[in-house]
């Protein structure tokens, strides 16, 4: 995957909003949102502060200089793990760490949420009411996370389907 932070230069937002759109076909999403289609898209981070996303760092490329001058662009395809968590159950396992709430009601389909799980700061967004969430991490902190996630997901049952990384 390819991840890549954007920050918004100062009274840019509107600006980046539309070169975004008109390159790429993203839509900044709102706080707390996440505008994510297949594996390509945004997701809130911070005020003026998203995180991109593509299916490999080489489609992200041409990104900084589609948005020089009205957003800062940092790779991050190397400093993050990113994992999705899917099924029945995902909920509940997750549910054993994160610091908010992931009910229905509370977390819903195209949300996001800067928090921490199992004291690791991460991201996670809803992918969809399966329910399936993508979580990124530090990358120095992927086997804390995993040997977590192993330890959370025990009593359900889980399945690893793919791998990729270094």
């Amino acid at each position: 995957m390819g991840l890549a932070t954007l920050i918004a230069a100062d009274g840019q937002e509107t600006a980046l909003r539309q070169i975004l759109t008109d390159r790429f076909g993203w839509s900044l999403p709102e706080p707390g949102g996440a505008n994510v289609v297949g594996e390509r898209g945004l997701v809130w981070s911070a005020p003026g502060q998203w995180l991109a996303i593509a299916e490999t760092r080489h489609a992200l490329d041409g990104l900084a200089e589609a948005v020089r001058g009205l957003a800062a662009v940092t790779d991050q395809s190397d400093a993050r793990a990113l994992v999705r968590v899917s099924g029945p159950c995902a909920r509940m396992a997750l549910s054993k760490g994160l610091t908010i709430d992931l009910h229905p009601s509370a977390f819903r389909t195209g949300q996001s949420a800067v928090t921490s799980i199992a004291h690791i700061g991460a991201q996670i967004w809803q992918r969809n009411e399966a329910p399936a969430y993508d979580l990124t991490v530090a990358r120095s902190f992927a086997d804390s996370f995993w040997s977590w996630l192993d330890h959370a997901a025990a009593e359900f049952g889980y399945e690893v389907v793919g791998t990729s990384g270094h």
